[in-house]
């Protein structure tokens, strides 16, 4: 039974086995880019944007369609429209800096349960660095495939805001997929589910993303080439920096 129990559950390094393989598919080289659309959803309200960096700077991102109002789900379009790379959201490239070098993991079942605390990296802001102390963390990894299949965060227990109030509710889930020519991972959908409470107002809310018609293609002729020569010579080619991390 003893023997049972460590089987299970055990302490693995992320620079090994299949975590490491689940995690080098998500370090996209820079020059790997998307055109997708994405369908944002909230308690009232149902956006649709299209993206694709081959198009003109201003034709770049594109309202599709509006359902309904929502203030808060506008700023979340509008904060993602104004960043420099928008498609470098779905792209999950400092996963094994947060991970750390160690996990604790849970082999039972199809998926790995994998354990561990979010480690802040350069590109997170106050608010990452808060909820990184409180937040328990879970990522479901497919040993088989080596692929990682969900990131999950949540709250254990009710905690006071960062700008006041109380916490009582949050949690964030990252949903991971395949695309098919180049087995990278990629963010194709995520939650945002919280409850706070602050003067005497109970204020829930639950933000969805759903990522479809996903076309992947490098940013040149060259950039594919390079990068197909140094994956061929077993080298690292350089990664993304500066996008998103799991906690925004």
């Amino acid at each position: 039974m003893l023997l049972h129990v460590i089987l299970v559950s055990l302490t693995m390094t992320t620079g090994t086995g299949p975590m490491d393989a689940a995690l080098e598919a998500t370090e996209a080289p820079e020059t790997f880019r998307a055109a997708f659309t994405v369908e944002l959803r909230s308690q009232s309200a149902r956006q649709i944007y299209s993206f694709d960096p081959r198009l003109p700077k201003a034709e770049r991102w594109q309202l599709v369609s509006r359902q309904g109002r929502d203030e808060e789900l506008d700023a979340v379009a509008a904060n993602w429209a104004s960043e420099a790379a928008p498609d470098g959201r779905l792209f999950p490239d400092d996963l094994r800096a947060c991970l750390g070098q160690t996990v604790q993991v849970d082999t039972t079942g199809h998926a790995w349960r994998v354990g561990f605390r979010h480690h802040p990296n350069y590109n997170d802001n106050e608010f990452d660095r808060w909820a990184a102390e409180r937040l328990q963390a879970t990522a479901w990894l497919d040993p088989v495939g080596e692929r990682f299949l969900q990131i999950d965060y949540s709250l254990p227990k009710a905690v006071s805001g960062p700008s006041g109030g109380k916490l009582t509710k949050y949690n964030q889930s990252y949903i991971l997929s395949t695309e098919p020519r180049w087995g990278f991972s990629y963010v194709s959908g995520f939650t945002i589910d919280l409850e706070a409470r602050a003067a005497f107002r109970r204020i829930t809310r639950r933000y969805e993303a759903e990522v479809t018609d996903v076309q992947f293609f490098f940013a040149s002729a060259e950039a594919e080439a390079a990068y197909r020569d140094a994956h061929a010579a077993g080298t690292n080619v350089s990664l993304k920096a500066g996008f998103a991390s799991p906690l925004r």
